[in-house]
């Protein structure tokens, strides 16, 4: 006799749906599970014949083929422990036949307990999409998929209740979505950074337009402080961001049962001994990389010179676009990477070259190899360029607080609906991703502006993406001014940000 019984997959941090189609039939006892599964999947046979005895239920000594439709994607991980299981006693008739319009994931132990699963979300969400009316899934994850809305998420402890609530025996809620809200308010505060005014007012402006920035100074000087809290003047995550976020954390397994919602915008900080897939994705079967997992919020790469020329290199595809592809032999997988870049890094090897004092004893010529370890090409991918010097002992003595980030955050908000009404319906989420019709549209400068940009232009030797990165920037100035129109002083302003170029490239 065969059963079919309905779950669910995973393609990228996309979830599909996948057929558990079970066959019992006569001959000498086997049991095979075909449809290109990897090892985690081969080896749920001992899972689920370990979980069926323990629930009381009668494994059959029967020859026993389980097929993962669609048979030409391969399968992957414990996800399919449960509708395999599931599958087997719906075709040896122990249980009645499951009904149609419900899906079953989950991992096994060998007592028939449910483990936790990656991915949850992103396989809620294609569940409503295919009309699934409910998703049983283990309780760890059933406030995650709940998230997703569209579909009832049951939270499942063992197969003993899942066996009982599928007979009638007993009833169970389904889980309640998590209150969504954002928690940027208990992220380190502007308003503990002494001194660095220019370079607040930076940051706050790189925020408002989601600019990338690179910061160079000495050490000690507030390059991390700095960076640490800019997700703290970040806008609030909406809903639908927050669920975008969350599917990829998800896939990754980094949501738990105590935070199954990430609502924060992310800051990850890879150290610089990463690997290039660590950085970007990859792995046999593709998994997010660092810049995935920074997707809506802030990726900060300190030490950037210190990263390997690969992994720096790699980035240049997804700053522009996005996302990232990585490609095998097996196919395709796509994740976003929408993310800004936030890079620090010292002036020299030592760090001292080009302060006050006289530590230094870098050449000019280490000097320039050192800093030619990051690529012109990459350098013209950044927005904002800004010289951190070390505080004095002034500022560092001053005891009044700076101004909270709360404050800043405001103004960036204030801004960001702004170009939310601007690009409403277009695909375009702030002014650092304008196109070239939408730079025509909206970035358009009167002859004042156009004679300093003309004269930018040749003095700060810009190439054609600088010069649209200016225009991007000074949009963003001129909307935090709530200025209709880019006027010389916002031109200006966005130009002093790039006028450092120079002076980091050595």
């Amino acid at each position: 006799m065969t059963r079919v019984v309905t779950t669910l997959g995973l393609d990228g941090i996309r979830g599909s749906r996948v057929a558990a189609e079970c066959a019992i039939m006569g001959g000498l006892p086997a049991f095979d599970i075909v449809g290109l599964p990897d090892a985690s999947v081969r080896e749920a046979r001992e899972r689920v014949r370990a979980a069926v005895k323990a629930c009381g239920m009668k494994f059959p000594v029967s020859h026993i083929t389980v097929n993962l439709a669609p048979a030409d994607t391969r399968k992957e991980g414990t996800i399919y422990d449960l509708p395999i299981l599931l599958g087997i006693l719906s075709a040896s008739e122990a249980i009645k036949p499951l009904p149609a319009d419900s899906a079953f994931i989950g991992e096994l132990s060998l007592t028939g307990e449910l483990r936790a699963i990656k991915g949850a979300l992103p396989m809620a969400a294609a569940a409503a999409r295919e009309g699934i009316k409910r998703v049983y899934l283990p309780a760890a994850n059933a406030a995650e998929a709940a998230f997703a809305g569209g579909v009832e998420a049951i939270p499942i402890k063992d197969v003993s209740e899942l066996l009982a609530c599928l007979a009638g025996e007993i009833v169970i809620a389904p889980a309640a979505a998590p209150d969504y809200r954002s928690t940027a308010d208990s992220l380190p505060d502007f308003a503990e950074v002494k001194g660095h005014a220019v370079i607040k007012r930076a940051l706050e402006v790189a925020a408002a337009g989601s600019h990338n920035v690179l910061m160079m100074g000495p050490p000690g000087s507030g390059k991390s402080m700095l960076a640490a809290r800019l997700p703290s003047i970040l806008p609030e995550m909406s809903r639908e961001e927050a669920l975008e976020v969350t599917e990829i954390h998800s896939v990754a397994g980094i949501t738990s049962e105590r935070e199954p919602i990430i609502s924060a915008r992310p800051f990850r900080a890879p150290h610089h001994t990463i690997s290039t897939a660590g950085l970007t994705g990859g792995g046999t079967n593709p998994r997010p990389g660092e810049i995935s997992l920074a997707h809506g919020g802030v990726l900060f790469l300190d030490e950037f010179p210190e990263f390997s020329r690969t992994a720096i290199e790699a980035l240049r595809q997804p700053v522009e676009s996005g996302v990232v592809t990585i490609s095998r032999a097996s196919g395709s997988s796509t994740f976003p990477s929408r993310f800004m870049l936030v890079a620090a890094m010292n002036p020299c090897r030592c760090g001292w070259y080009g302060t006050d004092n006289d530590k230094c004893r870098c050449s000019p010529a280490d000097v320039r190899r050192y800093r030619s370890r990051v690529s012109g090409p990459l350098l013209d991918r950044i927005d904002v360029f800004l010289w951190v010097e070390a505080l004095s002992y002034e500022d560092l003595s001053r005891y009044g607080e700076g101004e909270p980030s709360a404050v800043i955050r405001a103004r960036v908000n204030a801004a960001r609906e702004i170009q939310r009404r601007r690009f409403e319906g277009t695909g375009i989420r702030s002014n650092s991703e304008m196109d070239q019709a939408a730079l025509r549209e909206y970035c358009a400068l009167d002859d004042a502006g156009s004679e300093l940009m003309r004269r930018a232009y040749s003095a700060l030797d810009m190439s054609a993406r600088a010069y649209d990165r200016t225009l991007r920037l000074a949009r963003t100035i001129a909307d935090l001014a709530g200025s209709e129109k880019i006027a010389v002083g916002h031109l200006a302003e966005a130009m002093s940000y790039r006028n450092q170029k120079k002076g980091l490239e050595g």
